[in-house]
């Protein structure tokens, strides 16, 4: 008598349905955008001008509250274009996630988030953060008023809390450069004005 599903058949298929299942997770890495691609969605209409804001003790005293660690660089290069209430301006940033930098693009108008886009993940786990179910959660997002937090909640991926808490991190911070960024554009009209 012969059975159909004997304990070695399931043994073979179990292992077959396992080696398929293995390569997800690595495929999970990658470069989903490059940052070329990315500024050219962000400044569509005009190409963006470059600069560097150094990093004073009073930014990284910021940005170590934001990122709960300390900034690694001296200065954080960004683009921008227009001015005032229209200004534009792109960041891209790494942030760990758990054990590896997840290479984030944000794109803010005004003092709310225009996009936020996933340009190179590198963990093994967590890359949905890439997907737009997840990054459309941040588009008209602010930072609160004399705080470091997102004006509205962020929902979580189960797996990927890791690299949810990353990306949350790295837009705070580029709302907090952006908005820094304004300020002192504007302070040095001002004073450029006041001159004789």
């Amino acid at each position: 008598m012969s059975t159909l599903f004997t304990p070695m058949k399931a043994l073979k298929l179990a292992c077959v349905l396992l080696s398929c299942l293995l390569p997800f997770s690595a495929l999970a890495k990658g470069v989903y955008m490059t940052p070329e691609a990315f500024l050219a969605e962000s400044f569509s209409a005009a190409p963006p001008q470059i600069a560097s804001l150094w990093l004073r003790d009073d930014i990284r005293d910021a940005a170590k509250q934001i990122l709960n660690h300390a900034y690694p660089g001296m200065r954080i290069r960004y683009w921008h274009s227009g001015e005032g209430a229209d200004q534009r301006s792109a960041w891209i940033m790494n942030e760990v996630g758990k054990t590896r930098p997840i290479t984030i693009g944000i794109t803010i108008v005004g003092e709310h988030i225009e996009r936020v886009r996933i340009l190179e993940f590198r963990e093994s786990r967590g890359a949905e953060v890439r997907m737009a179910f997840f990054t459309r959660q941040f588009v008209g997002l602010s930072l609160q008023p004399d705080k470091h937090q997102l004006s509205d909640n962020i929902d979580g991926i189960t797996g990927a809390t890791l690299s949810v808490k990353a990306v949350k991190k790295a837009a705070r911070f580029a709302l907090f450069l952006h908005r820094l960024v304004i300020n002192e554009e504007s302070a040095a009209v001002e004073q450029a004005v006041q001159l004789p």
